[in-house]
């Protein structure tokens, strides 16, 4: 092999050790919300690692945004087999009243029942808000959308949500 073709395979996986570095614990974060088996989240998340890699132009990494997408299309395709865990709605309870009291059962079933009511997008925007930890500008990365519109719909589920679970008056009503 060339010195050149060594730089470049050099170059590429410095740039690959960078981005998953940077991006495993967030991507792996982002499908244990939804897929109950560790031995599949570690499935799902080398699947979107192996993508990354096969696709890889170390000069333009991918970003959080394109790994999530990725993960998003892999756990579609999968629908069948995955399960939400329950830490994702302790997680969406405790940002949307503002405390960590989800623990009981009684609690997750009502947020079970409260997401039921809101549609697909909202509550899309509320998992990746409050379960992924992603600021607005990144969710309307993920769903291509405008951030003016990703707003009005998170502002409206949390309203809803804190309509459904008993929760008027709780910080941020204001939204």
């Amino acid at each position: 092999m060339s010195a050149r073709g060594r730089d470049r395979e050099t170059q590429r996986d410095e740039a690959f050790t960078a981005l998953f570095d940077e991006n495993w614990a967030a991507v792996r974060h982002h499908v244990e919300g939804v897929v109950e088996d560790d031995a599949e989240v570690t499935e799902i998340v080398a699947e979107i690692f192996l993508r990354a890699w096969s696709r890889l132009i170390p000069s333009r990494p991918m970003t959080r945004v394109w790994l999530i997408r990725t993960a998003d299309r892999i756990l579609a395709s999968r629908s069948g087999r995955t399960t939400m865990r329950w830490l994702a709605l302790d997680a969406l309870h405790e940002g949307v009243a503002g405390e960590n009291s989800a623990s009981d059962l009684t609690m997750r079933a009502r947020v079970v029942r409260a997401l039921g009511v809101l549609s697909r997008t909202e509550r899309r925007i509320i998992m990746l808000t409050y379960w992924d930890g992603l600021a607005v500008g990144e969710i309307a990365e993920v769903l291509r959308s405008p951030r003016v519109r990703v707003r009005k719909v998170l502002a409206r589920a949390r309203r809803t949500l804190r309509e459904e679970l008993g929760l008027q008056g709780t910080e941020g009503d204001d939204e």
